[in-house]
């Protein structure tokens, strides 16, 4: 809005300027270049454009989006550790893999589907399982954002800020979060239930199917955390009600 209404008022100066000397004066006048090599309209769009955050501090910038990703990450984890937090969303449930699907369907209709819903409901249980224990995780990357981060951050789409913790944290959340799914895999009996159905899959199927079940449930149950990491951080940008601590609203109040 901010940069519409700017533009709307340089518009509005060149057309009235317009009228006291001549179009072609003007126009000549405002694209000359001087020796920076930028005109006079170049300017007033920069000018627009860098209106946004230009009344916070570097200071606030970070601390508010900090508390942010804070809020983003801690709720997050908190809501798909619960029970049906993965299985109960169909957003983000993660059912067979792609190449698996062929098998879910032949076992079902062999009436072996109970057996199918088994393997899903303990991938998603393991998921849940394992989220619980990202926080700190995050809180290591979070802690190391750049003022120049920040401000790519601020001025970015309304999931950048999430797109800044997905590139800085996947590589390191999966090396940690891998061993805690293989883990809560074994616990919540998945690993099991997957290798029965496999098991009874290829007695009589001539493709056979070995599927990584660890680093498939990983990749998905991270892609759902972040998942709802961006929902969490487009409200705090567009809810003021979200906006529940003094620095998030003097940092996204006024966007």
């Amino acid at each position: 809005m901010r940069k519409f209404l700017s533009a709307l008022t340089i518009l509005t100066i060149l057309f009235t300027s317009a009228e006291a000397q001549g179009i072609g004066g003007l126009l000549k006048k405002v694209t000359t270049r001087d020796s920076s090599g930028k005109s006079s309209v170049d300017k007033l769009f920069k000018i627009s454009s860098n209106n946004i955050g230009s009344n916070l501090s570097n200071d606030d910038i970070i601390s508010g989006l900090k508390e942010a990703l804070r809020i983003g990450t801690d709720s997050s984890s908190k809501k798909l550790s619960k029970l049906d937090g993965f299985f109960g969303d169909a957003a983000i449930k993660i059912l067979m893999p792609a190449e698996a699907q062929k098998v879910e369907k032949t076992l079902r209709n062999v009436g072996m589907g109970k057996l199918v819903d088994k393997a899903i409901l303990s991938m998603n249980r393991a998921a849940e399982d394992a989220a619980s224990g990202v926080g700190n995780i995050f809180w290591t990357s979070i802690k190391q954002m750049s003022i120049t981060d920040g401000l790519q951050i601020l001025r970015g789409g309304d999931f950048a800020a999430t797109d800044y913790l997905k590139r800085m944290t996947t590589a390191e959340l999966t090396a940690k979060f891998k061993p805690v799914i293989e883990g809560s895999l074994t616990k919540t009996d998945a690993t099991r239930y997957w290798n029965d159905v496999f098991s009874k899959y290829n007695m009589f199927s001539k493709d056979k199917v070995n599927t990584d079940l660890t680093a498939y449930v990983t990749e998905r149950a991270l892609a759902g955390l972040f998942y709802n990491i961006s929902l969490e951080e487009q409200k705090i940008r567009k809810d003021p009600a979200a906006q529940v601590s003094g620095i998030l609203k003097k940092v996204f109040g006024g966007k």
